[in-house]
């Protein structure tokens, strides 16, 4: 048998006396602020005995209520941002949160990758030459610049998506000669190397502290996503570059090496 009856059921007496009709509804105390109800089902004698069942359901404002107490209301809530709405055309509709000290780190550090991505460019130049033709170092290079160009345009993008302005700055001619006298070129352009990779980690890392300062989360994680642990990858590969260029000198072992870096594609398929 199915029984419907509104939500708080409790049970009154499971055991009373028989009584006929089989359903019976009793009316219960009542307030202005609940109402209740109590329903008897009565089941016909038997050798054992009598038995009946009182259900009794109860409704009151108790139940209206949530159960955590706190009520969201998003009309009233979104009344103090609905006053943060810039309505001068010039201002940034989508900036929260993101102070000036971050969108000014953040063009130093647009300008930290546009400028390694030149030095990086000016070396695939050199490398690339006819009287150089270490192609594997040429393309290495053009690579790493390619990288670094993409990793401005990304801090560019972020920019724009927080609501900051991007001011590109000034980037300095590189340099175009790379020979060494000691070290050879090889090796002279993979230590610059090294060491632009190391001041770009700092750069960054500077960024990432002026997050933290401002409590500007979503920039720290920015910058830890998609930068920090990648430039990790980089100081470790080329410091290995380096460490075994150190050991071929500036002899025949610099060609082997360049060729290496020119299959290497090939080498990981």
């Amino acid at each position: 048998m199915l029984l419907k009856a509104s939500p708080a059921f409790s049970l009154l007496n499971s055991h009373v006396e028989n009584q006929s009709p089989l359903f019976s509804s009793v009316p219960a105390s009542q307030t202005p602020a609940s109402s209740s109800s109590i329903l008897r089902v009565s089941s016909p004698k038997n050798g054992t005995g009598n038995g009946s069942l009182v259900v009794a359901a109860t409704r009151g404002a108790a139940n209206n209520k949530p159960l955590t107490g706190v009520v969201f209301e998003p009309f009233e809530e979104v009344k103090k941002e609905l006053d943060l709405v810039p309505t001068v055309p010039q201002v940034s509709l989508a900036r929260q949160k993101f102070t000036d000290e971050s969108e000014a780190a953040i063009n130093e550090q647009i300008n930290v990758e546009y400028n390694v991505s030149y030095v990086y460019h000016a070396m695939f130049a050199y490398f690339d030459r006819d009287n150089v033709a270490l192609k594997g170092l040429a393309k290495f290079f053009k690579e790493s610049s390619l990288e670094e160009r993409e990793h401005a345009e990304k801090l560019m993008e972020y920019q724009n998506k927080r609501g900051g302005k991007v001011k590109l700055q000034s980037i300095l001619m590189p340099l175009t000669e790379f020979d060494h006298a000691e070290k050879g070129d090889a090796l002279y352009a993979m230590e610059l190397a090294l060491s632009l990779e190391k001041l770009t980690n700092e750069k960054l890392l500077n960024l990432h502290n002026v997050a933290d300062r401002n409590g500007d989360v979503q920039l720290a994680d920015f910058v830890e996503s998609e930068f920090l642990g990648e430039q990790v990858e980089a100081i470790k590969k080329i410091s290995e570059y380096v460490a075994q260029l150190r050991r071929v000198g500036k002899g025949h072992g610099v060609w082997h090496f360049d060729q290496m870096l020119l299959h290497e594609e090939e080498a990981v398929a």
